[in-house]
């Protein structure tokens, strides 16, 4: 029975997402970086304006959600 609580508790925890990420650093400026980074699962590439920005970009990612921040993996329609 205990076999079958761990299993039951196990599928409720959300899963967790992997993705690849390459990022190019180009400048640092204004104390950040400025570069490109690349989705190597769906093999995306954005630029950046900073860490801040990369983040996001990479959340995105994770998430697999479009979140309607400034920038994104997709293209606005």
């Amino acid at each position: 029975m205990k076999d079958n609580r761990e299993a039951a508790e196990r599928r409720d925890e959300p899963q967790i997402q992997k993705a690849t990420f390459e990022i190019s650093v180009k400048f640092q400026q204004n104390s950040t970086w400025q570069g490109q980074i690349l989705w190597a699962e769906k093999n995306l590439r954005q630029n950046f304006r900073s860490v801040l920005e990369m983040l996001r970009l990479m959340d995105e990612g994770l998430t697999s959600g479009i979140t309607g921040k400034a920038i994104s993996w997709y293209p606005e329609e």
